[in-house]
């Protein structure tokens, strides 16, 4: 979702930098989430070896909706300055780091969880619906697009209103 709002995010949170620094910043900030899922999959291996892998998993997706929750109720860079982008920054990688250890925890659970003649067709619903999932969060975007109108929706300037721009 990251990526396919990135034009949104760099007017949201990085305001404050030119249109392709704060282009680059939010596509930075999508790759931070990639960057630290190992370190996920290495802390909530662990955990999920030494303490059992439900629990771990139930952290994992609990860290997850957390940080998505506390995301969309940041303030902007508008409202907050240059503390909005740093929370944004710490939310992702704590996003990175909960899907790091919540993927492989998953599999491995499913995986031991399952018939053994169904084993492979039960972890193949974790990828498909990770995929569905993504599919839906698009939709949701396109959705709002449409409803709002691409003028509304890409209005947010940082604040300020333009002349050019809709009444947002």
């Amino acid at each position: 979702m990251f990526g396919s709002l990135a034009t949104t995010i760099q007017k949201v949170f990085f305001a404050g930098l030119d249109p392709t620094a704060g282009l680059v910043a939010a596509l930075g900030l999508f790759a931070a989430g990639f960057a630290f899922r190992p370190l996920g999959a290495l802390i909530f291996g662990v955990v999920g070896d030494r303490l059992g892998r439900k629990g771990a998993f139930l952290a994992t997706v609990s860290l997850m909706g957390a940080s998505t929750f506390l995301i969309g109720i940041l303030p902007t860079y508008a409202t907050a300055g240059i503390i909005a982008p740093l929370l944004l920054i710490l939310l992702r990688i704590l996003q990175g780091v909960a899907l790091g250890g919540e993927y492989g925890g998953a599999a491995i659970y499913v995986a031991e969880h399952s018939p053994d003649d169904r084993r492979g067709e039960m972890t193949g619903w974790i990828q498909i619906t990770a995929s569905l999932g993504l599919i839906a969060g698009l939709l949701v975007i396109l959705g709002t697009r449409s409803a709002v109108g691409e003028d509304a929706f890409l209005a947010w300037d940082g604040g300020y209103r333009s002349s050019s721009r809709c009444c947002c």
